[in-house]
C-alpha cells in the first residue's frame, strides 16, 4: 500500500461500498510510537492515549505489535476530506 492507491471498503452484508485514496503511509516500530507520532486525537479523538493503547493491545497481542504499526491517512475519493486510520 502506498500514497495514490485506492482502497474499496464494503459494508458487511451489503453491496454498499466506499472508495478512499491513500494519502500517506507511515511505519512505526510499535503502537506507542504510532500514538506519539500521530497524536492520539488524530487516531481516535473520543479516547485518551492510554485508552487507545489498551484497546489496540486487547485486539493485537505482543507478537503482532512486534511487527510494527502503520498509520494510513486517507481521503474519500469523492473529495469529502482526509481521515486517519490505523
Amino acid at each position: 500500500m502506498a500514497a495514490g492507491d485506492t482502497i474499496r471498503f464494503r459494508i458487511k452484508g451489503t453491496d454498499e461500498t466506499c472508495d478512499v485514496r491513500v494519502l500517506r503511509v507511515t511505519a512505526y516500530p510499535d503502537f506507542e510510537a504510532l500514538l506519539d507520532g500521530e497524536g492520539p486525537a488524530r487516531v481516535n479523538p473520543a479516547a485518551s492515549r492510554e485508552e487507545q493503547l489498551a484497546n489496540i493491545r486487547a485486539i493485537y497481542g505482543p507478537e503482532k505489535e512486534q511487527l510494527g504499526a502503520l498509520a494510513i491517512e486517507i481521503e474519500l475519493v469523492d473529495g469529502e476530506g482526509p481521515a486517519t486510520s490505523e
